[in-house]
């Protein structure tokens, strides 16, 4: 009977996991081959480096993030409105999935603070990610203006709503969260 090997994807979701918790220090084989109920030896069989996992694991996040996303959201299609409250509720979910999670994306976003690559690959990200608000607001939004302050306020609460810890005067997170969407979308 042959030795079943930890499968690739999940070498890369453990290291996007630690990355989450610690930061880039944190991704380190061995503690990743404990995680995972391993030997570090399977390890070297996917990635030459330390580095190839890094490099790996931004490629997973910024084509599950930008790619991976827009194509659940344009699988159901629907005029634009529809799409983007999609696209609302798949941010809503994604809460703190190993890849697409808030905890990930801050923890990049830290990241890139200190690394001038992982900085250029987060610009391209964000970039991609406001282009494809832009292309939805843009089908019903007729100033270029307004189109730009919601694409804003919309990419900045999916990366920053989280951060803010504020009572809402009698309304729930959700029920604020709500009217806000409902806003954008008018």
């Amino acid at each position: 009977m042959g030795v079943t090997r930890t499968p690739r994807a999940r070498w890369i979701e453990e290291g996007l996991r630690a990355l989450a918790a610690g930061g880039p220090e944190a991704v380190r084989v061995e503690p990743l081959a404990q995680a995972l109920g391993v030997t570090k030896g399977g390890f070297y069989g996917y990635f030459r480096s330390r580095g190839a996992l890094l490099d790996e694991m931004l490629d997973t996040w910024e084509r599950e993030v930008t790619e991976g996303v827009i194509a659940q959201v344009e699988d159901e299609g629907g005029d634009a409105r529809t799409r983007l409250g999609r696209l609302f509720a798949i941010a809503a979910t994604s809460g703190d999935g190993p890849v697409t999670g808030t905890t990930v994306d801050l923890a990049i976003r830290d990241w890139a603070r200190r690394d001038e690559a992982v900085a250029e690959r987060l610009r391209r990200v964000d970039n991609r990610r406001m282009a494809y608000l832009r292309s939805l607001y843009a089908s019903f939004c007729p100033d270029p203006d307004d189109v730009e302050v919601r694409s804003l306020i919309s990419f900045s609460l999916r990366i920053g709503h989280h951060l803010v810890a504020v009572d809402h005067e009698g309304r729930s997170r959700a029920e604020v969260m709500e009217l806000t969407r409902e806003w954008l979308l008018r």
